[in-house]
């Protein structure tokens, strides 16, 4: 027996050494382990990943901790691998006991997922790499990624990693941050996300909250996409915060100027605007003059004739011009004439009557007496 095997005696598969890296080749690499004989370390035995050369993992000079995998012919076969995986598992059950967050970085991106360096070769589905689809994860190679372990199976060497999970505790508590800021009367900036038939979702940087239809202008809303499209960025008001059920009331109408603002700058007495009949009632007609704003034609204003109802000459959703006579922004109120208009065209009439026809005797009163029988 050589003097080398006879060293070799004490040394058995399974135990630990330490060593250091003397060389390295292509396909493995020395390492003196305190013998006369080297140790080789094959490059599929340096990490539990893919390697693609040997000085990827290790460079000559480096002290290592090795496990013997194999005596034979006087050669001693170790690996880094084994010894690695024993630290990570003890590792990664811990951080799985305790649900802990911890970095890693993608070494592949292979069909249905993504592996990942864990001391292992820990693996991500694609379904719990991110709360939302991807397509494309190519941008993922070679990039940190914070996970939970989801599933550990030592027996069978499974590793199942999420990002899903943190990404969506993450933003769980953003939400719930931004529920606990909220407060009543609060008027903040947020970007539509989804529209529906009863109004428009808006998120404010975290947790959603709804516009309703009716809360989304001053004046009537058919349709929310009539209004806002998703992506829009808009000012919103907060109505109510329901923390437990986390739903958020919101207005957008609140933070836009009322139709009355200013109103004397649009509408001033004296003038002649069309209008839209929206209501009667037993003292007159109101009357939209623009969105949200009514005037009233009071009983005594609609016509040169006595009525007794405003419907024996008005219907809701008729066409009126009026004349507007008296404007009270602080009040709200906005005070119409159709009678006035009729009297003014029919001076008007007569006035380009008396031009045209020279009749001496003929009196204004009788004229517009003339006129105002055709109302009784």
């Amino acid at each position: 027996m050589s003097e080398e095997s006879k060293e070799l005696q004490d040394l058995n598969v399974g135990d630990t050494v330490a060593g250091t890296i003397v060389k390295l080749e292509d396909k493995q690499v020395l390492v003196d382990i305190g013998y006369k004989t080297e140790g080789i370390l094959p490059i599929g035995e340096l990490s539990s990943m893919h390697v693609e050369a040997t000085g990827d993992v290790v460079k000559e000079g480096d002290t290592v901790t090795l496990k013997v995998k194999k005596i034979e012919d006087d050669e001693i076969i170790l690996s880094k691998k084994a010894v690695d995986a024993e630290a990570a598992w003890e590792d990664l059950e811990k951080k799985y006991r305790n649900g802990e967050v911890f970095e890693t970085v993608v070494k592949e991106v292979v069909k249905g997922g993504l592996v990942v360096d864990v001391g292992l070769r820990g693996f991500i589905p694609a379904s719990l790499v991110e709360t939302h689809f991807v397509e494309d994860f190519s941008e993922y190679k070679d990039q940190p990624l914070t996970v939970k372990i989801a599933d550990l199976d030592k027996e069978q060497n499974r590793i199942i990693l999420s990002h899903r999970a943190v990404a969506e505790e993450e933003a769980n508590a953003k939400k719930n941050d931004i529920l606990q800021s909220l407060d009543v009367g609060q008027v903040l900036e947020g970007t539509v996300q989804r529209i529906t038939a009863f109004g428009a979702f808006v998120d404010l940087g975290g947790v959603d909250g709804l516009v309703h239809i009716s809360q989304l202008a001053h004046e009537h809303v058919a349709k929310a996409s009539d209004v806002v499209s998703e992506g829009d960025k808009i000012k919103v008001e907060i109505l109510s915060v329901d923390r437990d059920n986390e739903r958020i009331s919101l207005s957008h109408k609140n933070t836009l100027p009322g139709p009355w603002t200013d109103i004397q700058s649009r509408v001033s007495a004296g003038s002649t605007v069309e209008g839209t009949v929206k209501r009667l009632v037993n003292f007159g007609a109101f009357v939209e003059i623009l969105p949200g704003v009514e005037g009233l034609v009071h009983i005594s204003q609609i016509a040169n004739r006595h009525i007794g109802t405003p419907q024996e000459v008005l219907e809701i959703g008729q066409k009126v011009n009026v004349k507007v006579l008296d404007v009270n922004e602080t009040d709200e109120r906005i005070s119409l004439s159709i009678k006035e208009l009729e009297q003014e065209q029919a001076e008007k009439e007569y006035k380009q009557y008396e031009k045209n026809e020279d009749q001496s005797g003929f009196q204004l009163g009788d004229f517009i007496g003339d006129k105002l029988d055709k109302y009784k």
